[in-house]
């Protein structure tokens, strides 16, 4: 999920909003407006929709305060964040990597429904202070209802199902108590998978008879779904590769072309000679400086074929994944799956001496996945 507006950083973290998420402010704003017009209709309109615009607001703030929890914990096990995005259905981390130990996959899991929590706490003192010094009820329900709301914020992120963070705290049980990551992962992932389609149903009985937000049980539910799903073949891919190299995997000493070539005169000369789609690039000292596919040569329009050269129209070396050859094949598959050309390339004590694609992977997947 991309942000669509960057907000800041937060304890070194990037955090922005996707467009989706007005439909959180919108429906949220909606909801509690209405609810305020019910339960004081003595207040005038504008107290009720600024109160409503504040709880709104102030919900969108616990998310993130959740999601920053996740971050930090995530930093100090020594994984990357590349940040948090709030979008229409709640917040997210983008976190690289996995934890290493059952522990710290706990804490990074645990963490954000405690600051859920511990929003619910200060949301809680605010009204009893508010209260106490004799505010109006219209502020002192403000406060109540983001307390409650973010009680139950926390109690249905705890759902041992993924993707949900009671699905991580699953994980991490079963993966201290049975030692094996992948089939921990798995059973959580299938609880989400389960868990998606209760809701799916749920909000379509809701929806069909006009009761409740069946749609957006609806929208939780599918997301869900496709996100266990996702977790549980990622789950299954790990456990295939485990113990696999990149060199078992790599096309050893790929063919490489001059990166000064034109075009034109690669495709006419070269490429139709060679098997491959994807060919380093290199330099008069023989040094790789880029990569080019047949997806980004034939991309150059035929009127600027004869005049561009193999390097400009390559990716460079800084946005192309490199790897060892000893590096295990599960760490690679994500920043492959990340790349705009899905290759990589392999390097030995500086030296070239492989290319990695996902249908190399792919391969691999399937001759090491168990039987039946």
């Amino acid at each position: 999920m991309r942000a669509t507006l960057r907000l800041g950083t937060v304890a070194g973290v990037a955090i922005g909003a996707h467009w989706s998420a007005l439909g959180t402010l919108a429906l949220l704003f909606a909801v509690v407006t209405s609810g305020f017009a019910h339960t004081f209709p003595e207040q005038p309109t504008g107290a009720r929709v600024a109160a409503g615009l504040l709880a709104a607001l102030l919900f969108l703030a616990s998310l993130f305060a959740h999601e920053i929890a996740h971050s930090v914990v995530a930093k100090r096990q020594g994984l990357e964040v590349e940040g948090i995005t709030l979008w229409l259905l709640g917040g997210v981390s983008t976190i690289r990597g996995e934890a290493a130990r059952p522990r710290a996959e706990f804490a990074i899991a645990i963490v954000g429904p405690a600051a859920s929590l511990a929003s619910a706490v200060v949301f809680a003192l605010v009204a009893w202070a508010l209260a106490a010094v004799g505010v109006g009820q219209l502020w002192v329900a403000v406060a109540t209802y983001l307390a409650v709301i973010n009680v139950l914020l926390a109690a249905f992120n705890l759902v041992p199902a993924a993707p949900l963070d009671g699905g991580r705290v699953l994980r991490a049980v079963l993966w201290a108590i049975r030692g094996d990551r992948a089939s921990a992962a798995v059973w959580a992932a299938r609880m989400g998978r389960g868990f998606g389609m209760a809701l799916i149903l749920l909000g379509g009985l809701e929806f069909l008879f006009g009761f409740g937000f069946g749609l957006w049980w609806l929208l939780l539910g599918l997301f869900i779904l496709v996100m266990a799903g996702a977790e549980e073949r990622q789950a299954q891919t790990g456990a295939a590769l485990a113990g696999v190299r990149v060199r078992q995997v790599m096309t050893p000493d790929p063919d490489t072309a001059s990166g000064g070539l034109s075009v034109e005169g690669f495709l006419g000369e070269y490429a139709v000679s060679r098997r491959h789609s994807a060919f380093p690039l290199v330099d008069a000292q023989g040094r790789v400086e880029g990569l080019i596919t047949f997806n980004r040569l034939i991309a150059v329009p035929h009127a600027r074929r004869a005049t561009t050269t193999l390097r400009e129209a390559a990716a460079s070396l800084a946005d192309i994944p490199v790897a060892d050859p000893e590096d295990p094949v599960a760490d690679l598959v994500p920043r492959l799956a990340a790349s705009a050309d899905r290759r990589a390339l392999v390097f030995s004590t500086g030296r070239l001496v492989g290319i990695v694609t996902s249908s190399d992977i792919s391969r691999a997947v399937a001759l090491h996945l168990p039987r039946g």
